[in-house]
């Protein structure tokens, strides 16, 4: 009696197994990042960051610093050792008159993990025919890879490029390229490759320091990382944002080591006095600035930390103010 009893509780409850539903997840997950743009209001400047994608770098790269104290600033910061990821960034700035790209990242110069400037671009609500302007921190090929379209084509047909000359004399010269090492030469054709459509088309121009390029953009020497390495102020009623270029490579341990440099550096020494001291001015002025390897939106203000010691103070996500009137 009670095995047959245990026998009908048993297929009891299976039937009533069968009859409830099964759970699935809602939706599978979409293992995709959301779009690489990030819009803030400077003065009556609009500034959207782009972000073209992000590189590991070996901590072997950097110079003048003893591998422990490496190790202590990058754990101290949860940067992986000794790959540390670094950011590509480019910005836009639309004056109401013109619209200025700073930079234009690699394309797909050094694989997958680059080259999506041009996506963000138009996921921010542009297109290339709308730039009017292109400048140039210097032609390092993650800066003006995206130029071109990789068949030689210019992807931005109605701006005009503008590049320091001192950069511009360095990197298209076919006897600098000779008489470089032949690890380095590969540089040189792909800055006079990426060139050769706009100074075709008579679009490609030079500038010295302290040239206004457009309304609120100047020039600002910031030599040392390249021959003609340059920084750009931004300036709109009263608010002011320097954009750096590649003043820092490694944010965990530049800022507070500004003495550290990276193999890329073509004047060590002249690029370490010129992170000096525009991280200097940038502390004392509280200005804000940007930079193109710094974590994206690479926004934010230096913070002094001690004698010749600095911090990155990103800035907080915010919405863009409504226009005045709604």
């Amino acid at each position: 009696m009670c095995k047959r009893l245990q026998l009908v509780l048993s297929c009891a409850a299976v039937l009533l197994l069968s009859l409830v539903p099964v759970v699935h997840s809602a939706a599978p997950p979409i293992q995709t990042q959301a779009p690489g743009f990030y819009r803030m209001q400077l003065g009556q400047f609009e500034i959207t960051a782009l972000y073209d994608g992000a590189i590991e770098l070996d901590t072997k790269l950097l110079r003048h610093a003893k591998a422990a104290d490496l190790d202590r600033l990058l754990a101290r910061m949860f940067v992986a050792n000794p790959k540390m990821q670094t950011a590509v960034n480019g910005y836009l700035i639309n004056t109401g008159t013109h619209l200025v790209l700073v930079d234009t990242g690699a394309a797909k110069l050094f694989g997958p993990s680059l080259g999506y400037m041009l996506e963000n671009l138009r996921a921010a609500g542009y297109t290339p025919d709308q730039v009017d302007t292109v400048v140039i921190t210097h032609l390092h090929p993650d800066h003006i890879g995206g130029l071109n379209d990789g068949n030689g084509q210019p992807l931005f047909p109605k701006a005009t490029i503008w590049v320091d000359q001192a950069d511009h004399d360095y990197w298209l010269s076919e006897k600098t390229a000779a008489a470089a090492p032949a690890e380095a030469q590969p540089f040189f054709k792909m800055a006079r490759d990426t060139a050769a459509p706009y100074r075709a088309g008579d679009r490609w121009q030079t500038f010295t320091a302290g040239k206004e390029l457009a309304p609120g953009i100047r020039t600002v020497k910031a030599n040392g990382h390249t021959p003609g390495h340059t920084a750009y102020a931004v300036t709109s009623a009263g608010k002011k944002l320097l954009i750096w270029g590649d003043l820092v490579h490694a944010h965990a341990v530049q800022f507070a080591r500004p003495g550290v440099s990276i193999e890329f550096d073509v004047d060590q020494q002249q690029a370490i006095a010129t992170r000096k001291k525009i991280m200097a001015e940038m502390a004392a002025s509280k200005t804000l600035v940007a930079g193109m390897h710094l974590p994206f939106p690479g926004i934010g203000h230096v913070r002094a930390e001690g004698k010749g010691s600095y911090a990155w103070v990103p800035i907080e996500y915010g919405p863009m103010p409504k226009p005045a009137g709604q």
